[in-house]
């Protein structure tokens, strides 16, 4: 029998990326917002309270290297399938049948690298470790995300309205 501590680290990511999935899925139905592009990682940065439990804590040239190859290297593959486009007056997510299998790949990466850290460090400094990943994987999509975001909506205030009113940013 698989004990219980081993079976939720193993589990946790299977969830998570099926919960992403979805929420992909429903974030294409609707107008993209500034909110909407910012809330996630402000929403994700509240983790950097773990760092407050002396268990969770790495050195720092981990952390930054687990933060920089999760923004220069995983984020890309996630900025080059999030593709907006304007619809009218507002700015709509492009489904991409890519961004699932590209969330699939960085699932099974993550599988892998997991079972392979959790070799060297703690389970608490192993989620501590993939947090930071995590976090310079979104922060840098989503950063690249409002960039585009913004050029778009300039596109649209420059040009007269054509119909509906475009939700506020």
């Amino acid at each position: 029998m698989i004990p219980i501590a081993r079976l939720v680290p193993a589990l946790a990511p299977v969830v998570g990326g099926a919960a992403v999935l979805v929420w992909r899925f429903q974030e294409t139905r609707k107008p993209v917002t500034t909110r909407k592009i910012v809330i996630p990682p402000l929403g994700m940065s509240t983790g950097f309270g773990m760092f407050f439990v002396p268990e969770m804590r790495v050195p720092w040239t981990w952390g930054v290297g687990a933060f920089l190859l999760g923004a220069l290297v995983l984020a890309v593959p996630l900025a080059r399938s999030s593709a907006l486009e304007r619809d009218g007056d507002v700015v709509m997510m492009r489904r991409s049948n890519g961004f699932i299998l590209i969330l699939l790949g960085l699932l099974a990466i993550r599988l892998l690298a997991h079972n392979w850290v959790g070799q060297y460090l703690s389970v608490r400094q192993t989620a501590a470790i993939f947090y930071l990943l995590a976090f310079g994987m979104i922060l840098r999509w989503r950063a690249q995300m409002l960039v585009r975001y913004q050029k778009l909506r300039e596109d649209i205030a420059g040009e007269p309205a054509t119909g509906a009113v475009a939700a506020s940013p």
